[in-house]
């Protein structure tokens, strides 16, 4: 059981890192759902980990990214089919 809550603390660790290097590369977008799902995963890992291990202030804030990121995730949601309407606009106007 402790093997499998640092193996999924460290993959938390390597989402976030991931997402934030991938984003500071140009490879994603700050608006990328991918960007977004990357965060929310790792934190959720970070939560397990963090909370199993008693670093409760490090849980919690985990609990709050997860937020952020889900929220993050609602509002690529609501602006993609605006996007789409308006790309498809911008073809019938030229």
């Amino acid at each position: 059981m402790k093997l499998a809550v640092e193996v999924i603390g460290w993959l938390g660790a390597l989402l976030i890192i991931g997402a934030y290097a991938l984003l500071s590369a140009g490879r994603l977008k700050p608006q990328s759902p991918l960007y977004h799902l990357m965060n929310l995963f790792g934190a959720a890992a970070f939560v397990l980990n963090s909370g199993l291990n008693g670093a409760l202030p490090s849980a919690a804030m985990n609990v709050v990214w997860m937020g952020i990121g889900g929220y993050a995730l609602i509002k690529c949601r609501q602006v993609a089919p605006v996007a789409a309407v308006v790309r498809e606009g911008e073809r019938d106007s030229r």
